[in-house]
């Protein structure tokens, strides 16, 4: 994981975790959250390809989880205090690219392929297999998380970006833009 991006992933995580949550019992809690992990690792690592896009995050922040809450109809009960603190570091973009991987696996091959033309590469993200090959358990676990219907409308607020910038950058092994 990218060090320099871990409040907003972890916050990201937590923010899909909380609004798409998983089945019940540990076991399909830790591979919801697994899952969420990793795609929102890629999605940031993306979204902040370079050590001055992710100095820049740092200085001025992500932007919160309003919208995002405000979509799924979240934003009803609002939080205040602690409980609000951690959605400050929420990016919408990288919850909305990592909802894009979540429910597409052949999306999520392609985008941690291009993880190599960022300053991040493909050492700190680790195996992407529950995301890029999720195995029935892992549907099982995360059912709400992996579901393409239920995800759309967090997916298509920044879902075009996501694929314009795939589609410009290289993967590995791939030809160049089309």
């Amino acid at each position: 994981m990218p060090s320099e991006l871990s409040p907003v992933i972890s916050a990201s995580a937590r923010w899909l975790l909380s609004a798409f949550p998983p089945a019940a019992g540990s076991l399909n809690h830790a591979l919801a959250e697994a899952q969420a992990q990793h795609a929102v690792t890629i999605a940031a690592a993306l979204r902040y390809p370079t050590p001055l896009d992710a100095e820049l995050l740092s200085l001025l922040g992500p932007g919160g989880s309003g919208r995002l809450d405000y979509v799924t109809g979240a934003d009803v009960h609002t939080p205040t205090g602690a409980e609000y603190l951690w959605r400050t570091w929420v990016d919408e973009t990288v919850v909305s690219w990592a909802a894009c991987l979540l429910a597409d696996a052949d999306l999520a091959a392609v985008a941690t392929a291009c993880l190599a033309a960022t300053h991040h590469g493909t050492d700190g993200i680790g195996s992407a297999r529950r995301l890029t090959v999720p195995s029935p358990r892992d549907h099982r676990a995360a059912p709400l998380l992996r579901h393409p219907d239920l995800l759309d409308p967090i997916a298509d607020l920044h879902r075009e970006t996501l694929l314009g910038l795939l589609d410009a950058t290289p993967a590995a092994g791939a030809p160049g833009p089309r």
